[in-house]
């Protein structure tokens, strides 16, 4: 993080969730942070909310414990001159249902469009809402501006985007494939093609975006083909609490033998599934790799099972390439764990790549992020910035 600069204004951006508020007070153009600010146990009496910048954290106790309470108070952790070095507000904003397809300013009728895809992520877009709503009471004469994770995925093909489900479900209901984490494939495409040195609309990209979440992506041309995520975050790959892709018949089999309905199995598949699940004790990868390493069998195969998943879908978003030039892993495991992308890319060879051992145990750090051997396809490790790609479209658009 950096002080504030005089080469222009600074965006807010906010992750509004239902009970935590991630911000950041950024330069659009750097990415350098003036502060980073998280309110914790939100609606609670155990409410926190912290502001750090420079190395030193400033933290209160927030009277009003709503999200409108406690950016109110993250809001006076500032100083004046940072709160007046903001010129917009950029909302993380999880579901854009079937209507909009890029970020957009936040009006009485997208506020209105955003209400009425509630149902479509009943967990996730009351606390954008709430975010939204709060921000702009205390900032009224800063444009909001909302950054959908979904957005990046409306550029899906039909045959990608549809599930092969009654017509009547689409039309009425809603019912397709949506992709998450469109934010971070984005930025990781983009920051990938300017490590290669080539222009996005010439790559054919798979994004690995490894974290407690994970999904990949297929990006061709710079535009999203396909995406593991579908109408929820729960399909697709193995994840630290999902399960990923399940047959759906699971539900009301288990179900029925545990006397629960639906909702609660699915719940269970959200929170008690993926590493968690299959190693029964944690969702954390750094754990698991040191108790699998400790000769834990149920540890070893909650890893094995994440590679290969992840391997697997890889290797199936080729076909909507139609070529692979490069694998690109981010996300906090993606990033940080030498050994899982040793693993998925051991499984990769069939399509002809291969590990450079002494770059990938450097995380890419010496060899410009690139971890393959030369002759085939490129493997990639890229940190992904989604609060950098959230400000540059506030700043665009505000």
């Amino acid at each position: 993080m950096t002080a504030l600069s005089d080469a222009g204004g600074h965006v807010l951006v906010v992750n509004a969730g239902s009970s935590s508020v991630k911000l950041a007070v950024l330069d659009p153009v750097s990415g350098r942070r003036a502060l980073t600010g998280l309110a914790e146990r939100v609606g609670t009496q155990d409410a926190s909310v912290r502001i750090d910048r420079d190395g030193e954290r400033s933290t209160s106790t927030p009277d009003d414990v709503s999200h409108a309470g406690v950016i109110e108070a993250l809001l006076a952790l500032m100083t004046g001159d940072e709160r007046s070095s903001i010129t917009a507000v950029g909302h993380r904003v999880v579901h854009g249902g079937p209507t909009y397809s890029s970020s957009v300013v936040v009006d009485d009728v997208v506020r209105a469009d955003l209400e009425a895809l509630t149902p479509l992520a009943p967990l996730h877009l009351p606390g954008n809402l709430a975010g939204i709503d709060a921000t702009t009471a205390a900032l009224p004469d800063l444009p909001q501006v909302a950054v959908f994770d979904t957005a990046f995925h409306r550029t899906m093909p039909a045959y990608a985007a549809q599930y092969a489900v009654p017509r009547s479900w689409r039309d009425d209901l809603d019912v397709r494939r949506y992709g998450f984490h469109g934010t971070s494939h984005r930025y990781v495409s983009g920051a990938a093609a300017e490590l290669l040195g080539r222009p996005p609309g010439e790559l054919g990209l798979v994004t690995l975006h490894l974290g407690n979440g994970c999904s990949a992506a297929a990006v061709r041309g710079g535009r999203s083909v396909d995406t593991t995520m579908g109408f929820t975050p729960l399909e697709g790959l193995v994840m630290g609490s999902r399960s990923g892709d399940i047959d759906p018949g699971v539900i009301p089999y288990v179900a029925e033998r545990l006397g629960v309905d639906a909702a609660e199995v699915v719940r269970r598949l959200n929170t008690e599934s993926g590493l968690l699940g299959v190693s029964g004790t944690s969702n954390d990868m750094r754990t698991l790799l040191e108790a699998a390493a400790a000769g834990d069998e149920d540890a070893a195969l909650a890893v094995e099972l994440f590679c290969y998943r992840a391997a697997k879908h890889v290797a199936a978003l080729s076909v909507a390439l139609g070529r692979l030039d490069a694998v690109v892993f981010t996300g906090g495991i993606g990033e940080n764990s030498a050994p899982v992308r040793a693993a998925v890319l051991a499984r990769l060879s069939v399509l002809g790549v291969h590990l450079d051992a002494e770059a990938n145990h450097a995380n890419g750090a010496t060899t410009g992020g690139r971890i393959s051997t030369p002759g085939g396809p490129v493997a990639l490790v890229v940190p992904t910035d989604e609060e950098l790609l959230i400000a540059r479209d506030t700043a665009d658009l505000a």
